[in-house]
């Protein structure tokens, strides 16, 4: 869905390898695909601070070094984040669902818009974020195109956001099926699609979250949507999604390694003024499990990484 797309909602954190990367899939065997560095640029220190605290609407944000994480070992050990989950889900009115629709149909859909678009009016943070998102997509569209041609092939893109991948999508000839649990994400997308496709066949625009989406396609693709999702929820979004798709299903989600969990933790203890929405992380091996408990095993799987934004996706299919 929508801010699934960039991987940061209630906080900020830097890459550890302190630099940009910027991924392509390459061959590592038959039948794994992995992504290897293509491009740098420079590192977190080139940030101000301007940039960094102006990313998001006084959302939470942590900029820490591997240092400053070990040396708060002891007091995130003292912390309850998950009392203060429950507060900002209360706060907006409801559970995770809830707290999402909220935020990407109002001061959400505003600012992630503004990522997911071509405008200059973007901070150097927002910009490394907006680079990371069409890094995925490009990541994406390479795996889906790599065997065979697009044309005809009937495609469910859960978690569409703005339609940053259902338009080029629909240009290569994909009979799309686009939804968003935000409806304004799904109008924005809608209006998007009208003003880039001439020739080609409009995607199938839906509001609808994950859980109620019905059909059957050749491929599924969910990006960035996972973070919105706790574990023991994700095995059955999974499983869902892989019961809509015939042939592929493509995710991306936020790694969830020592390092990443503990600076994410680290950003639950400076809440900001205003609240957005809680993220997830997952490791490669809850989702690879989920995935084989359903009869599905990953084929191909690869690394997107800036600064702020990084992503594993992975293209699954049945066994």
């Amino acid at each position: 869905m929508a801010f699934s797309s960039s991987l940061w909602s209630s906080l900020f954190i830097p890459n550890p390898n302190r630099n940009n990367r910027f991924s392509t899939f390459s061959p590592s065997s038959p039948a794994t695909h992995k992504l290897s560095t293509t491009f740098a640029i420079p590192p977190l220190s080139t940030a101000t601070a301007a940039d960094v605290t102006g990313a998001i609407d006084g959302t939470t944000i942590a900029v820490v070094s591997g240092g400053f994480v070990a040396g708060l070992t002891a007091i995130l050990s003292l912390t309850d984040p998950e009392r203060r989950r429950r507060e900002q889900a209360e706060e907006v009115g409801g559970d995770d669902k809830e707290v999402v629709k909220e935020y990407f149909n109002n001061n959400g859909f505003q600012r992630w818009k503004k990522i997911y678009g071509d405008t200059d009016d973007v901070n150097r943070v927002q910009r490394d974020i907006r680079l990371g998102h069409s890094k995925t997509v490009e990541n994406a569209l390479q795996m889906l195109k790599e065997e065979r041609s697009l044309e005809g092939v009937t495609i469910c893109d859960a978690g569409c956001g703005t339609g940053s991948l259902s338009i080029p999508l629909a240009k290569e000839g994909a009979v799309v099926c686009a939804s968003d649990i935000s409806a304004a994400m799904v109008a924005e997308a809608e209006k998007q699609a009208k003003e880039q496709l001439v020739s080609s066949v409009m995607p199938k625009f839906v509001v609808s979250d994950l859980e109620s989406l019905e059909g059957l396609y050749d491929t599924v693709v969910c990006l960035d949507v996972m973070i919105h999702y706790p574990q023991s929820k994700a095995d059955g979004m999974i499983a869902h999604l892989a019961s809509l798709a015939e042939k592929r299903l493509v995710v991306s989600f936020a790694p969830k390694t020592f390092y990443y969990d503990a600076l994410k933790r680290v950003g639950e203890l400076f809440p900001g003024p205003s609240k957005a929405t809680r993220a997830y992380l997952h490791s490669e091996a809850d989702v690879e499990r989920a995935l084989r408990k359903v009869g599905w095993t990953i084929k191909k799987r690869g690394l997107i990484a800036t600064q702020f934004y990084f992503a594993k996706l992975i293209e699954a299919v049945p066994m």
